[in-house]
């Protein structure tokens, strides 16, 4: 099985001074996910080589097993270092595509047209495609035969009270929550920082860091049935 996950280059947490990038929960459970099930994992970015870490996502309260395993494997601290160019990957030769979080994908994976077209081509091979946190800002141009990948569908992603409870409604350039809403999604959520997944047809999606590991799971699930 091989997965590809896509990780942001973005590092400007908009006018604020302060850096952002990907939430380290949000790769490292889904890396080990996959890696544990014995996954060929192929990580690429919108630049490629060393994708930003959003410094908020490595303090000592956001550590998990995944993270603390992540600080002790020099292997996946070099893959990461390493990641491919958008340009350079195409659906073909992948089962499915991954896309971690952080503040990040809200202003580069969310026009970034090689991503968008890379979300095309895998659901137009009835791939699937999973998304966690701030990561389905990278739908929000995706479109099937003219309409938004995510019109009709049930989804989830990072919510607005979430995103209040952080202290960025005014930074970001778009609510995860409000661009679902607006791109015609059936969105859903739970109580803030619970775990919460939804998968309809080929999307899946999880609400929010806590919801990394499930979400990867959803999608193993997903693939192995």
């Amino acid at each position: 099985m091989n997965i590809l996950m896509v990780l942001t280059s973005h590092d400007q947490l908009g006018d604020t001074g302060k850096k952002t990038g990907f939430w380290l929960e949000e790769f490292a459970a889904p890396y080990y996910t996959f890696l544990d099930a014995g996954v060929n994992i192929t990580i690429a970015s919108p630049v490629g080589g060393q994708p930003p870490l959003d410094p908020s996502s490595d303090t000592a309260d956001n550590q998990t097993e995944f993270t603390k395993r992540f600080k002790e494997d020099s292997d996946a601290q070099a893959r990461l270092a390493d990641t491919k160019k958008l340009t350079d990957v195409t659906a073909e030769g992948f089962d499915s595509v991954f896309y971690p979080g952080g503040h990040g994908p809200l202003w580069d994976l969310a026009v970034d047209k090689n991503s968008i077209a890379l979300i095309e081509n895998f659901v137009k091979q009835d791939k699937p495609v999973a998304f966690v946190c701030h990561s389905p800002a990278a739908l929000k141009n995706v479109k099937i035969d003219g309409e938004y990948l995510v019109k009709g569908k049930t989804v989830t992603g990072f919510t607005n009270s979430e995103e209040e409870g952080v202290g960025l409604t005014d930074v970001v350039p778009f609510l995860v929550e409000d661009m679902l809403k607006a791109n015609g999604g059936n969105y859903e959520k739970v109580g803030d920082w619970e775990s919460y997944v939804v998968e309809d047809g080929l999307l899946i999606t999880g609400q929010n860091p806590a919801s990394s590991e499930d979400t990867a799971k959803h999608l193993l699930a997903k693939l192995k049935g």
